[in-house]
């Protein structure tokens, strides 16, 4: 601990008042006795509290924090001498009322000597896609409601306390903010069990884990290892006019989406009819022919063949009929 901590608890220790007092305003004795700061004119009087409405009545503000150790630059405290601060703060937080000027004090002072273990909880998501600061400032957000909730009576170190609210507000950021598509929190879990499982049993087995293997690990379906993983997909989601890398030749990925082929669907009933075509008479097939293939009228056809219009319908009619006929049988 820093010599300056040590000196904050003998009997000659020094109380520094805040900022906002001048010297003309207080003196501090040794054992921390306030005395009255000699009588100026008024018209002589020098208005400190006008700069900084939140420290409005600072005589009284001093008062009520004598006694409290030096508090060097933030960025010069290390982790114990932040804890033994902390710890005298805590105590004399618990004695002022809510709301005060002294209790805010007390409070941001208390937020200030702990960020670093704010920045050590973002530091653990500094590979996510949202900005260093933005997490930062979410992880100050769980470490004033730490400081709020912290009970030195239970006897708790308040790192060890604060350190599961920080993270979990920023995790709770991350859930409800970053997933490009909403999916329930459900899946949200289940794609960090997944993480964690894939990242365990790739170690173990120094290859990807299958579907079955994750299903064994954390005990769920195979079915619901896939949907988690298709969950996963709906976390990040890139532009359609996003330009390629530098090392890809292709454009960008909207020029990549396929479309729709609707001659897919009639692949099957094709190689269905191929067969059933194959056993119709040599005229039934040529009639076919004539007319889904060149594309010829019933009056051509029978100019053609040498036969009447009227022939060639009752033809047609007949072999697309047995040709249904055929296909409904197999389907």
């Amino acid at each position: 601990m820093s010599p300056r901590l040590d000196e904050s608890h003998t009997d000659q220790a020094t109380s520094t008042p805040p900022p906002h007092l001048t010297e003309t305003e207080t003196t501090v004795a040794p054992a921390t006795t306030v005395i009255p700061a000699p009588s100026v004119p008024a018209d002589e009087a020098v208005p400190t509290t006008q700069a900084d409405p939140l420290f409005a009545g600072a005589g009284e503000l001093h008062e009520s924090l004598t006694g409290l150790p030096e508090i060097p630059p933030y960025d010069e405290v290390g982790p114990l001498d932040a804890r033994a601060l902390s710890k005298t703060l805590f105590e004399r937080l618990e004695s002022l009322e809510e709301g005060t000027h002294e209790h805010a004090y007390v409070r941001n002072t208390l937020v200030e000597l702990n960020l670093a273990l704010v920045k050590f909880a973002a530091s653990r998501f500094r590979s996510r896609s949202e900005p260093m600061e933005d997490i930062i400032q979410v992880g100050t957000i769980g470490l004033i409601k730490a400081i709020d909730r912290f009970e030195l009576s239970r006897g708790v170190e308040f790192p060890t306390f604060a350190m599961p609210t920080i993270v979990g507000e920023i995790k709770r950021f991350f859930r409800d903010t970053s997933w490009s598509v909403r999916v329930p929190r459900r899946l949200q879990e289940l794609r960090l069990d997944l993480a964690k499982a894939g990242d365990e049993l790739a170690q173990q087995f120094d290859r990807a884990p299958t579907v079955a293997e994750l299903a064994e690990r954390l005990g769920i379906t195979n079915d619901e290892v896939v949907e988690g993983m298709a969950a996963s997909n709906a976390y990040t989601a890139s532009s359609l006019d996003a330009q390629p890398e530098e090392d890809d030749t292709e454009g960008a990925l909207a020029d990549r989406i396929g479309y729709e082929d609707h001659g897919l669907e009639g692949i099957e009933y094709v190689e269905s009819l191929k067969p059933l075509i194959a056993e119709l008479p040599p005229r039934d097939r040529k009639i076919l022919s004539l007319r889904f293939v060149a594309n010829m009228t019933q009056s051509e056809i029978g100019e053609e063949l040498g036969i009447s219009q009227m022939h060639v319908s009752r033809l047609l009619s007949r072999t697309l009929v047995r040709l249904r006929k055929g296909l409904t049988l197999e389907e």
